[in-house]
């Protein structure tokens, strides 16, 4: 398999090695070397992203725009083979995608200092920034409704009503409090009717494993692994970002005790996500900033619990009730960070 597609790069059979790479859950990847040069070689998950096509064509738009515009820019789009094509089909019709392996960087999966929120955010708004004036309507939608938020209530609504019975009645707790929380969805269906709040564009997976580092310096470099680029709010990524830096511990903790907001990392965050984006954002978008981290825990909180509801059909699950695990994860989150909402208003006027 290696062999029939690097070849199609010019990567000579008899000098490559080949091993895997990374802790990525939804795409497969290897590092390759050869001939003292390396990349990484990666294969679409065509479960997910069902037309792999229109991301790799996304790839190519945003790699022209940056060549044309920011030719400084750490942009690390897929190369092209030997026809000139950023991808290449193998004999299943399965997509792979070459990348250059970028030396003395680093990912982490948590974020263990201020500093790496600092950067982090830095560069998703740099992302953004950049490419403020590329046509955000240009680009293909690679998952469909990600994070549309009418959608996912609806989706929970739903099985809330037709749902395991046993698990409803163990919800119900549970259930009632995020259905108190309507406002937030009302909130994010003001924003889609207000043609003042624009659409820009968003990676939607503001998570820390999406940004590469320099080992030396811990600096953000770039963000990585584009799939989810579209067309979205800007909140998106802020509310990825708080959902999933602010506290030390991760969506998977069942003691709920040790779930804090860091209010020092949610002053980094603001402080890298807006020195890059304040003059791009307009006043309506920045009084979202905090709300952003509402939108993204209750997102997430609903979805935990609606797929637990509905027997744990769509995210993987190793032991009987992790999907519950996740999901009041997730609220006891949205409870903490509604209850310093104000102090983490006052922090965001230091900023404006």
């Amino acid at each position: 398999m290696f062999t029939a597609i690097l070849s199609q790069y010019g990567i000579d059979e008899s000098e490559f090695s080949v091993k895997p790479f990374g802790s990525g859950l939804i795409n497969h990847t290897w590092k390759i070397i050869s001939a003292g040069k390396e990349w990484l070689l990666q294969r679409i998950n065509q479960q997910i992203f069902k037309q792999p096509a229109d991301i790799l064509d996304n790839c190519r738009m945003m790699a022209d725009y940056f060549r044309i515009h920011y030719p400084d820019y750490l942009f690390i789009a897929p190369v092209n083979n030997l026809r000139q094509q950023n991808y290449v089909l193998d004999a299943d019709h399965q997509y792979y995608r070459l990348f250059p392996f970028v030396q003395n960087s680093f990912t982490c999966d948590t974020v263990s200092k201020p500093a790496l929120a600092y950067e982090a955010a830095k560069q998703f708004g740099k992302f953004s920034r950049l490419l403020s004036h590329f046509d955000a309507s240009a680009l293909h939608i690679t998952l469909p409704d990600f994070h549309n938020l009418t959608l996912r209530q609806q989706q929970f609504q739903k099985a809330v009503q037709e749902g395991n019975v046993k698990r409803i009645a163990e919800c119900a707790e549970g259930i009632r409090f995020l259905q108190n929380q309507r406002q937030i969805v009302e909130i994010f269906e003001n924003i889609q009717n207000n043609p003042a709040i624009p659409l820009r564009v968003v990676h939607h997976d503001a998570k820390i494993n999406n940004v590469l580092f320099d080992l030396g310096t811990d600096r953000g470099l770039c963000v990585i692994d584009l799939d989810t680029v579209m067309p979205g709010y800007y909140f998106s990524d802020v509310g990825d970002m708080m959902r999933t830096y602010l506290s030390p511990a991760g969506e998977e903790e069942s003691e709920l005790s040790k779930i804090e907001i860091r209010e020092d990392y949610f002053e980094e965050i603001a402080k890298g996500y807006f020195g890059e984006m304040q003059s791009v954002l307009i006043q309506p978008e920045k009084q979202l900033f905090v709300y952003a981290g509402k939108f993204a825990i209750y997102m997430q909180a609903i979805r935990f619990l609606a797929d637990y509801l509905q027997n744990d059909i769509y995210y993987s699950i190793q032991y009987e009730k992790q999907n519950l695990v996740r999901a009041n994860n997730q609220v006891e989150l949205l409870k903490r960070y509604s209850d310093k909402e104000d102090r983490l208003n006052q922090i965001i006027r230091s900023f404006e």
